[in-house]
């Protein structure tokens, strides 16, 4: 299995997988299955007992343990094809995998208020990077992830149609769409453009910012939001148009969303517009059952 491992990174991870994936793949065979027992059996001679024994092993960190499976279960079907293990013998096709508890942390309109009262008072200080603090205000105002904003260059940045068009991401080629919000952050940055072709600096001349996890800790804390992942950034900015009523359809083409299940983790969220406008119904209904007279809607003008 250990040799397996090593032709599965240099023959499939390496050179058809994303950077990224494959070195999360390398990350995992060398973390949690080259230390194990199982590295050690035949590749022929692995049974369903011999999985299901390295999974448990993981039971603490369940994630973690599937993925595992995941990665084991392509690296069989793999085997298969290389004629190293029979046809349809793959020993992870039957392994119940541990439930995972979703990880998704909204923000409430108190809590952006926080968060906003936090960037606004760092930017003033002037105690944090400007490109940091103008990141994590990118990430909040489009969804984007974290990779996709860090690695911006401004040949990336289309402010004629007001969209970013990365060349790459998660889901390959994609638009992001800009909002006000987001091209006044990015407005700010070009001001201080240098000749780097990075949006994001760093603190060295010419070079991108890496990595803004430490602000983004000092920055939720000042907030009081702490446990909130950056990530979570990117939930929020869905869970917010679609409770709006903007429909799963638009949230995902707006967070670059390939296949419509993804999206559907925010359904519960977009139920909220048809639960206002059924009480709305309800009552006008209630009312005229009562014999009252039917109260007046009054819209409510945004900026009165």
């Amino acid at each position: 299995m250990a040799d397996l491992a090593t032709e599965y990174l240099e023959r499939h991870a390496r050179p058809k997988k994303k950077p990224s994936s494959a070195a999360l793949d390398e990350h995992n065979l060398c973390r949690h299955v080259l230390p194990s027992p199982l590295a050690r059996i035949r590749v022929e001679a692995v049974t369903e007992r011999d999985v299901a024994r390295l999974h448990h092993a993981m039971s603490a960190t369940p994630v973690a343990a599937n993925r595992t499976a995941a990665l084991l279960s392509k690296m069989f079907s793999l085997a298969e094809a290389w004629k190293y293990r029979p046809k349809g013998s793959n020993p992870v096709r039957g392994l119940e995998r541990y439930r995972e508890r979703g990880r998704e942390r909204f923000l409430s309109s108190e809590e952006l208020g926080r968060l906003g009262d936090a960037l606004a008072a760092a930017e003033a200080e002037g105690i944090e990077l400007k490109g940091a603090l103008a990141a994590i205000r990118l990430l909040i105002l489009t969804g984007a992830r974290r990779s996709e904003i860090l690695s911006l260059q401004w040949p990336h940045v289309d402010l004629e149609r007001r969209c970013l068009r990365l060349p790459d991401s998660k889901s390959g080629a994609k638009s992001v769409v800009l909002n006000a919000p987001a091209l006044e952050a990015l407005a700010g940055l070009a001001r201080d453009r240098s000749d780097s072709p990075w949006v994001i600096q760093g603190a060295k001349p010419g070079r991108p910012l890496v990595n803004i996890t430490k602000p983004w800790f000092r920055l939720r804390t000042r907030a009081g939001l702490d446990g909130v992942r950056l990530h979570d950034l990117r939930h929020n900015y869905a869970s917010i148009g679609a409770a709006a009523g903007m429909g799963l359809y638009i949230v995902g083409k707006l967070l670059g969303h390939t296949r419509a299940t993804t999206t559907e983790r925010y359904s519960h969220l977009a139920m909220d517009p048809l639960r206002e406008a059924s009480e709305r119904i309800g009552a006008r209904i209630a009312a005229a059952l009562a014999g009252k007279p039917d109260a007046d809607v009054v819209p409510i003008r945004v900026g009165a």
